[in-house]
């Protein structure tokens, strides 16, 4: 999204566990603020590189590659075209027409194109386009028609403001991506390439602000991607067109709920009167702070803390009463949870109500974790795309994409579907801005990643091209 980006090849530390590589932890028994030692993380480049040499494009790859070049104006003016509808998340109509202009597009090459309604999620829907057949991989492109610029924004237009960077909302989140997508498609079919093949497009209208509950808002798409052998992610390239994200932390979110026996000041710390709920909810912070910080690809937040004689916390906003001479009675703390993998997720939690069940005296503390999204971890199948795509950009001309640290990339749609199926994200145009009035992307970057795409698709679903 709109994070900078480090290539791969600066950080390399992403833990491998799926690839029988694990991330061993072990507590040193000492005081309560004993950090978890852990082993050194392991690089995936380290494994199998694949040949530097790049081999000459087919005669249909050649042609799939022609057509994109020649393409490129007609791709950006339907990029315009879809980018002056108006498609905030809450703006239903406008998801829907962007929507019908991307069905009547996917229709014309051959696509069975349906919308699927999601008012139980209060939510507008999403367009999936599918074509079927039994030609090598079955692949997942996804994509996503909303972006966070409601129909109130002032931002509303598409403007070139050079001959290769434009300016408008959602132009790199996502419309842009998007476009790769539908463009690659073409290619293919211009060149008789999608014949036999099995290919779901998946464009979510609700990406930037998921319907609930989420696990029904992406039922969906978990169920596409579970008869998908591939599934590739086209949100903006952040370490540019030549960028890959093969792992990306999911997020969930966390409250922190501290009961405490209130009482006249003076009696604090005593066995009668106990800490109190202030006190209880800084101990439990200060533990997470102290015992769990550290550990590669795991961040955890505090985002607003309330706490009183009453408090109360709901969607972001805090109200409390208290008085200096009153021990607080409740706390509340609400905050975030970042892991790279499933493992990891669990076992934070567990740590975490370990902690939190460690009360002062005359304290007790609760905390629970909403429904959030699943990381995207750096799957063995995710490697074997990532080397797919290193061949692609190699054969291109483009040179060995770098890899992107997954502390850079935000949960997105393809968190969902990365336990079930091998994963490659961040495959869309480059950009700047994303999510801010002024977001612009580099159309130059449109051509280079769409032809990228293509190809990957086309050795994806021919084995021997």
């Amino acid at each position: 999204m709109a994070n900078t980006a480090t290539p791969f090849r600066s950080w390399l530390s992403i833990p491998f566990i799926s690839l029988g590589v694990t991330l061993s932890c072990s507590t040193v028994p000492s005081s309560e603020t004993s950090k978890p030692q852990f082993a050194a993380p392991i690089s995936p480049l380290s494994a199998a590189p694949i040949a530097e040499k790049p081999k000459p494009l087919t005669e249909v790859e050649t042609q799939i590659a022609t057509y994109v070049d020649e393409h490129r104006d007609e791709a950006v003016a339907l990029l315009e075209k879809v980018v002056n509808i108006n498609s905030g998340t809450l703006n239903f109509d406008g998801v829907r027409k962007v929507s019908d202009a991307f069905a009547a597009e996917f229709q014309a090459i051959g696509f069975e194109a349906r919308w699927i309604p999601m008012e139980n999620t209060h939510r507008a829907g999403h367009l999936f386009a599918e074509r079927k057949g039994t030609s090598g991989k079955r692949v997942l492109l996804i994509g996503h028609l909303d972006t966070v610029f409601e129909k109130d924004s002032p931002f509303q237009k598409f403007e070139k403001i050079s001959p290769t960077v434009a300016r408008g909302p959602g132009t790199v989140d996502m419309k842009g991506g998007d476009i790769a997508i539908l463009y690659a498609l073409k290619a293919m079919h211009a060149a008789k390439a999608l014949d036999g093949t099995q290919i779901v497009v998946a464009f979510t209208g609700d990406e930037e602000s998921a319907g609930d509950p989420v696990s029904t808002a992406r039922k969906d798409l978990v169920d596409v991607a579970k008869r998908s052998d591939a599934a590739l992610e086209f949100e903006q390239g952040i370490g540019g067109p030549n960028s890959v994200t093969v792992a990306r932390r999911g997020s969930t979110s966390w409250t922190l709920r501290v009961k405490a026996k209130s009482g006249h000041s003076s009696g604090i710390f005593s066995p009668d009167a106990g800490s109190g709920a202030i006190y209880e909810a800084s101990r439990i912070l200060h533990t997470f702070h102290e015992k769990l910080r550290g550990e590669p690809n795991l961040t955890f937040n505090a985002g607003l803390i309330v706490g009183g004689t009453m408090a109360e916390a709901k969607q972001g906003v805090g109200n409390a009463t208290g008085k200096p001479n009153i021990i607080p009675q409740v706390a509340t703390v609400t905050g975030d949870l970042r892991t790279l993998t499933l493992d990891q997720l669990a076992r934070t939690q567990e740590r975490m109500r370990t902690i939190v069940g460690e009360n002062l005296p005359q304290t007790s503390a609760e905390i629970t974790f909403d429904e959030g999204y699943p990381p995207m971890a750096p799957t063995a199948g995710n490697i074997a795309l990532l080397r797919e795509i290193q061949g692609v950009s190699r054969d291109l001309g483009f040179g060995l994409p770098d890899v992107i640290d997954p502390g850079k990339r935000g949960a997105a749609d393809i968190s969902f579907v990365a336990p079930f199926v091998a994963c490659l994200a961040g495959l869309g145009p480059s950009g700047e801005g994303a999510h801010a009035a002024g977001e612009t992307v580099d159309l130059a970057s449109l051509p280079q990643v769409t032809k990228r795409a293509a190809l990957l698709v086309y050795r994806l679903t021919h084995p021997n091209p």
